[in-house]
């Protein structure tokens, strides 16, 4: 029968050799280490990223919604969320319900607003966030209006900067315009 107190003494060089151990292991692994950027980096990162989504709106402007192809991450990661609820759920999602857009949509007027606040993470990842406002054509003519907020998770990568996360958030019902 072993005594309380042997009982008691195993059982603490058991914690102690355990803390030491994990100790031992956390000295001793390899910590990704995140660099905080210079003032510098992160005024660039901000200013390209403006840049970025001002294109977005141009290009979305110009072309029409088909323009959303070049300016979202055609990638396994990228999802987008409508109002809570999922849309795409990853890139190739992404390109086959864009593609579906111009039998809905014949023109639509993207603008953000005034203030984009761009909070940029590494030299290549950002996060965006603005308010937004578009008008929608519908190929019969009919004209929608709606705005909301916009959130998004903008990566640099090798052919520019490209939303890899979307959030668009409808702050008021679509309304037809007179």
């Amino acid at each position: 029968m072993r005594s309380p107190r042997l009982i008691d003494l195993a059982t603490g060089a058991f914690r102690l050799a355990l803390a030491v151990g994990l100790t031992a292991f956390s000295a001793c692994s390899n910590h990704a280490k995140v660099s905080a950027l210079t003032a510098e980096q992160s005024i660039a990162v901000t200013n390209s990223v403006r840049e970025f989504a001002a294109t977005v709106a141009s290009d979305v402007t110009k072309r029409g919604p088909l323009a959303w192809l070049d300016h979202f991450a055609n990638t396994p990661a990228f999802f987008m969320v409508v109002d809570g609820q999922v849309a795409f759920q990853n890139g190739a999602a992404a390109v086959r319900g864009i593609q579906e857009l111009p039998s809905k949509i014949a023109r639509i007027e993207l603008r953000w607003g005034d203030s984009i606040r761009v909070d940029p993470l590494t030299p290549t990842l950002a996060m965006v966030a603005t308010v937004w406002h578009e008008v929608i054509v519908d190929p019969a003519g009919r004209k929608t209006e709606q705005g909301g907020y916009f959130t998004g998770l903008a990566e640099l990568g090798p052919t520019g900067w490209r939303f890899r996360d979307a959030n668009w958030t409808v702050v008021n019902s679509p309304s037809p315009v007179q």
